[in-house]
């Protein structure tokens, strides 16, 4: 397998896996009785010690190093809380009021919110194809909660509402580490952000206070959202850019949904119909467009 393939399928293979920790959370949420705070600090908390021991192991240096510039330690600290703890517990919010396709799928707003955070603070207007893509998405996102219907709501309110929120989350976990990473790696900053955010949610959503119905498959599908929804799925889609361009990643990035979307059919018998298709399509069709740019 040439290097441009090796990276395609990673980055696929990478997406995937996070939209099947959705599904995944979607079943330890509803049908098993876990609390949206206690799966992010627990997954947060064991991610982080596994991806600070895989840099561990890769690199060969002391992963305290990023603490002591107090610039890079502030950033870090905030790249935790607002961007990998907000987005995370956002998202199974989102999750635990709805299911796992729309709120993957509301997440993929996150471009648009982009848009018009770069056009505030740069004070400049939008280009034409962002204003295309912000119609489109306003468009997609009223199809996908209304099915057309303007007096009702295809999702609850609260899951519309976490959703969202997730997007904006989304938004700046992705601008936020961009300096770290080039300075640092990945899997340094994602570990920390991991960690730290983890520790942060702690006094609030005890990881000791275990809540649900444990059974076995309970546990294997709750390892599966850590190991492959967190640790592997990270490390693939990181370790597709070496091989392909970021664009490249961002475009088949929208596997993700579609996945969610694919599986939440297929296990939790989730109905999909052509509305949700009509929007989906032109939310995710705004990640292309803006990929592209």
């Amino acid at each position: 397998m040439n290097e441009r393939k090796k990276g395609l399928l990673m980055v696929c293979l990478g997406a995937s896996m996070w939209g099947a920790s959705g599904v995944a959370g979607q079943y330890l949420l509803q049908d098993c009785g876990l609390t949206a705070g206690w799966l992010v600090v627990s997954r947060m908390l064991l991610a982080g010690v596994i991806l600070l021991a895989a840099d561990v192991f890769q690199y060969r240096e002391s992963i305290l190093r990023v603490w002591r510039d107090k610039k890079d330690a502030w950033d870090l600290v905030l790249f935790a809380i607002l961007g990998l703890l907000a987005v995370q517990y956002t998202y199974f919010a989102s999750i635990k009021c709805g299911n796992a396709a729309a709120a993957t799928v509301l997440q993929y707003l996150m471009p648009i919110f982009i848009v018009g955070y770069t056009a505030v603070t740069g004070r400049k207007w939008p280009q034409f194809i962002e204003v295309i893509c912000v119609t489109m998405a306003i468009g997609g996102t009223f199809l996908l909660v209304t099915h057309g219907n303007v007096h009702e709501l295809s999702i609850p309110l609260p899951a519309l509402l976490w959703g969202l929120s997730s997007a904006v989350a989304a938004a700046v976990y992705t601008m936020k580490p961009k300096r770290l990473i080039r300075k640092w790696r990945p899997t340094l900053i994602i570990g920390w952000g991991m960690l730290v955010g983890g520790v942060f949610l702690t006094p609030f959503c005890p990881p000791w206070q275990v809540p649900g119905a444990w059974t076995v498959l309970s546990g294997l599908i709750y390892a599966y959202v850590i190991i492959f929804g967190t640790v592997v799925a990270f490390g693939c889609y990181l370790g597709s850019i070496k091989y392909i361009q970021p664009a490249e990643a961002s475009i088949l990035g929208a596997v993700e949904p579609l996945a969610a979307i694919l599986l939440s059919i297929t296990f939790l018998h989730a109905s999909f119909g052509f509305m949700d298709i009509l929007g989906t399509a032109l939310i995710i069709s705004t990640v292309f467009l803006l990929a592209k740019r």
